[in-house]
């Protein structure tokens, strides 16, 4: 189990970020290897702290805080951008089995830090069967975006969202508004002060549990027929 006093960030953590941006090289890097051991260590015991707390009312597949970090070392191969490492923490948390849909995120970045969740790229089946769901009936989706917790903590559903109407679906339909979304993702930002105190854990696990009901929702859609059969 975390040891509750190190699952709070410090300011040593933002540091590094900062240190490693302004010499984003690997002679840099290999002569503080010990130095970026010392600060993943801080964020794998936050990320444990996290998993606990989710796994208080979700079901998570990822098995341990460290497994939930990425790599700090970037893939280059396509981008024009060929600085070899990551200036952020991050990481994220699976939901177990295939009838849970939806995942957990963690970004902290010194001006850029947030939690999110949702569904970054659905394949041309599951977005089938979203918008289909919302063009028969959008209110259980509409409650969802309404209910005082998701707007006091994500304020409104985000992503990428086409122009027009989508194909098959008249532009004039009653909840364009949802279907135009190619994207469905819900982000809570927080500031560095907000990040580096006692209470970012707390916070953090807060805005993860109100991701929970569009999980639900999002996970019947593309998991049971109209009749509430298991596909």
């Amino acid at each position: 189990m975390a040891n509750p006093q190190q699952e709070q960030i410090t300011p040593s953590s933002f540091y590094f970020l900062d240190t490693l941006k302004k010499n984003n090289n690997r002679e840099w890097f290999a002569k503080n290897k010990e130095l970026f051991l010392k600060e993943q260590t801080v964020i794998e015991e936050f990320a444990e702290g996290l998993l606990q707390e989710l796994n208080k009312h979700d079901v998570i597949e990822t098995v341990s805080g460290k497994k939930s970090l990425y790599r700090v070392y970037r893939d280059v191969r396509f981008s024009n951008d060929k600085t070899p490492y990551k200036t952020h923490w991050s990481g994220s948390f699976r939901r177990a089995t295939k009838f849970r849909r939806g995942g957990y995120y963690f970004h902290i970045e010194p001006g850029n830090n947030f939690i999110g969740g949702g569904f970054w790229n659905p394949n041309p089946a599951d977005m089938k069967l979203i918008r289909e769901d919302i063009a028969f009936d959008s209110r259980p989706l509409r409650a969802v975006l309404s209910d005082n917790n998701f707007v006091s903590s994500f304020q409104t559903l985000k992503g990428e969202q086409i122009k027009t109407a989508p194909k098959g679906f008249p532009a004039d339909h009653e909840a364009i508004d949802l279907l135009r979304y190619k994207q469905f993702l819900l982000i809570r930002r927080f500031t560095d002060e907000e990040v580096l105190s006692v209470n970012f854990l707390d916070m953090a696990s807060e805005g993860f549990k109100h991701m929970r009901p569009f999980f639900d929702y999002m996970s019947e859609v593309l998991t049971t027929d109209v009749n509430g059969l298991q596909l």
